[in-house]
Order: C-alpha cells, then structure tokens, then sequence
C-alpha cells in the first residue's frame, strides 16, 4: 500500500501531465503541488519518466482487474463475453484519458524495461479480444467472415474514446458502454440463439 505523500505525488503528476503535457511537466511543480520537498519525492521516484510508468502501470492494472470482474459475470457465451471486455474498455478509455493518451504520445520516454511491461500488457488486451472472437466464429454465433478485421475494428473504437470523451456530455459512461455494445456486436455479425446479451443486474 502507497502512503500519503507518495499518492499525493502521483495525482500531482497526473495533474500536471494533463495540463502542462508530459514534456513542459517539472519535476519542482509536481513536488509543489504534492505538498512533498524534492528530497521527498526523489525518495519514492527518480523523475518524470518513472512517475509515467507509475501512472501507466496503475491503470493497466486497473483495467485488467476490471476485464477480470466482468467476464466472471458474462459467463461462457462468447456474445456475453466480447460485451463484457467492451464495458470494461470503453469505461477505462472514459475514466483513465489521460493514461490512454500518455501512452499513445509518450511512450518513447519510457526505458526499454518500462516499454516491454506496456507493448505485453497491450499484447494481453489484443489477445483476450482474439481468444473471444475466435471462440464465437468457431462455436457459429460470430457470423462475420473477416474476424481479425472486426476484432481491430472494435479495439480502435474503444481505444479512440480516451481522443474524445468529455464529462458532462449526451451521454454517461455506462449509457455509452452499453452503444459501443451495440456496435461491437455488430461487427461481428453475432447472431445468439437469445436475446442479445445484457448488463448483468
């Protein structure tokens, strides 16, 4: 468990990345606005590119924790699961924006460690799709006869919400988790014995 100073300092972090970017961040305004002494904040982090992977690290995690909690409930229907990775995707895209975007845009500072902890967490995600769609194309409720295709289709628009999305719009997390749903299983042409799958109560 991190104590107080040492989360203090990564929301300061956070706070400053998304305002000043990443390159115009100082490492003497993030220990500011902490609350720490530089002494203090280089007790827990060596600098900006730490702090990166730090923040990167913690909502990977958090999205992982998140994929894991929802397909427990989605049960073995491979409509029920792909719903169940698009929730979790689009809720973390919407509510981690500023991580998605970091690492779109700074991953170059990132040491040659750090970028192999983040290409195989995104080669994870990547493959938790993939073992999906195969699963619904091999059983016949995954019509589509370009897998792989739909499969990239419906990451990058999950992946695109973190560009855009915006507190306070048309629409809430969850109402539009539940339209990416829609589109998701669209593209893949499901085609369920059932009804389409649903949130689980």
């Amino acid at each position: 468990m991190r104590g107080a100073g040492q989360q203090a300092i990564l929301e300061a972090a956070r706070h400053e990345f998304a305002e000043r970017g990443y390159a115009a961040a100082s490492i003497r305004d993030i220990a500011r606005r902490a609350g720490v002494s530089l002494s203090a904040m280089y007790h827990y982090y060596t600098g900006k590119q730490e702090l990166l992977h730090a923040l990167v690290n913690d909502s990977g995690q958090a999205y992982f924790e998140s994929c894991r909690k929802e397909l427990e409930a989605a049960g073995d229907d491979p409509g029920e699961r792909l719903a169940a990775l698009v929730r979790a995707t689009v809720r973390y895209r919407a509510e981690y924006r500023l991580e998605s975007s970091l690492t779109l845009t700074e991953w170059r500072s990132m040491s040659a460690g750090q970028l192999e902890d983040f290409q195989r967490r995104q080669f994870d995600g990547s493959r938790m799709f993939q073992q999906i769609v195969e699963d619904g194309v091999d059983q016949g409720v995954f019509r589509t006869p370009h897998p792989e295709d739909a499969r990239r289709g419906v990451i990058a628009m999950c992946n695109a919400i973190a560009q855009w999305y915006r507190e306070g719009g048309e629409l809430s997390v969850d109402e539009l988790a539940e339209r990416y749903v829609e589109l998701a299983l669209v593209l893949v042409e499901y085609r369920p014995a059932g009804r389409r799958p649903r949130h689980p109560a």
